[in-house]
């Protein structure tokens, strides 16, 4: 799946056309002359007749100050996809039970998302912004830390765990399960921890482009 980042600076004004199907036109080409494989299909739960374009890309869409836009695709196969896992934590779970579900999803996971993975965690809003959380935090380049101290040794600790699993390469066995858990984190309402798990395979592309 093509997932598209656009970040809209508020000053832009936006005039030819339809800015959303523009971005679904570009991933008809990119995907068409780029002979690259087509995924998407429509009637999901009865046909599944493909669209042969890969269209329409998932797209997902932030106001931010300036006169830019930004665009950042993502491609995302479902092996990790398929993986992803969302829990409503109660507040008193806390750390460890954000450390265990996570461990766990990866553990259950197994060999299906095509290890060594990137695992992008989502902690706090509700729980689609939960969820979105998860899938940005695999924008970052591949073993940042978060910038704030307690999040960044939350991840160095989810990764120590995942990679103790002995998943390894592939799922055949090893060191290395996980090459970096990244996670962003937003307030929450509360009585609630929602905390989102989005894996990726090794191969964590994306592009991005600023107008």
């Amino acid at each position: 799946m093509a997932v598209v980042f656009l970040e809209i600076g508020q000053e832009v004004h936006i005039t030819g056309g339809d800015l959303y199907s523009a971005v679904e036109e570009g991933v008809r080409q990119g995907y068409s002359q780029g002979y690259l494989r087509k995924s998407m299909v429509n009637k999901p739960f009865s046909a599944r007749a493909n669209t042969k374009d890969n269209t329409p890309p998932i797209i997902h869409t932030e106001m931010i100050p300036g006169d830019r836009v930004k665009i950042v695709v993502m491609p995302k196969g479902s092996g990790a996809e398929n993986m992803s896992k969302l829990a409503m934590l109660k507040p008193g779970d806390g750390r460890n039970g954000i450390i265990d579900l996570v461990v766990r999803t990866v553990d259950e996971a197994g060999g299906n998302p095509c290890p060594p993975v990137i695992v992008g965690v989502g902690i706090g809003g509700t729980s689609e912004k939960a969820m979105l959380l998860a899938k940005k935090a695999l924008l970052r380049p591949v073993a940042e830390p978060n910038p704030d101290p307690e999040i960044a040794e939350l991840e160095q600790e989810i990764l120590g765990r995942v990679n103790a699993l002995g998943i390894g390469p592939l799922g055949f066995g090893g060191r290395t399960t996980a090459l970096a858990v990244q996670a962003e984190v937003m307030p929450t309402h509360i009585a609630s921890l929602p905390v989102a798990v989005n894996l990726q395979c090794h191969s964590a592309r994306h592009r991005e482009a600023v107008l």
